[in-house]
């Protein structure tokens, strides 16, 4: 399966809507966090973008790299996140440095595993040895892209914030192929 792994761009701006569509349809909790994109796609990749090169960040947000999974058609299908460093508590015990998502029409179909094969090869551009990755203790088809990754879990413990059991995973980085 041929997947592209691009920059944000409002190139995609139909994809990316159509992806958040059937977020919205089948996936509303994940919907929100792209919700922003509606209002103004061009100022949302403008925001991804500075956040990448450690520009205008909120408050405990670091620098993140954020890449778009294009299938064979050019249609946006997920998104790959690769937060830089992992300095807050937050991202210690919640979030890691890893996060993904599949379109719901589009799961079950390998994008998973390129998400985060995607997100890997952007940790070793960052130097990064090995990552941090959470899943809910639930997401059976995320613990399983996380583990056939590499995946070692950790533990898994209550996270007060997201209010369920979380499996904390550690990946290391593999060489360059």
């Amino acid at each position: 399966m041929e997947v592209v792994a691009a920059r944000p761009s409002p190139e995609f701006k139909q994809s990316f809507l159509a992806m958040l569509d059937d977020f919205d349809l089948n996936d509303p909790e994940n919907a929100a966090f792209y919700a922003p994109a509606r209002e103004d796609l061009e100022r949302y990749v403008r925001s991804l973008l500075d956040e990448e090169a450690g520009l205008n960040l909120k408050e405990n947000y670091v620098p993140c790299s954020h890449r778009w999974l294009l299938s064979p058609a050019r249609e946006v299908v997920g998104v790959a996140r690769i937060r830089h460093r992992i300095d807050t508590p937050f991202l210690t015990e919640n979030g890691g440095h890893i996060g993904y998502d599949v379109a719901p029409s589009s799961r079950r179909k390998g994008y998973g595993h390129l998400a985060l094969a995607t997100a890997l090869q952007e940790a070793r551009r960052l130097g990064l040895a090995r990552v941090l990755l959470y899943a809910a203790e639930e997401n059976l088809a995320s613990r399983a892209v996380i583990e056939r990754g590499g995946g070692i879990l950790e533990r898994v413990a209550f996270s007060d914030f997201w209010q369920e059991q979380l499996c904390k995973y550690w990946v290391s980085v593999p060489a360059e192929a």
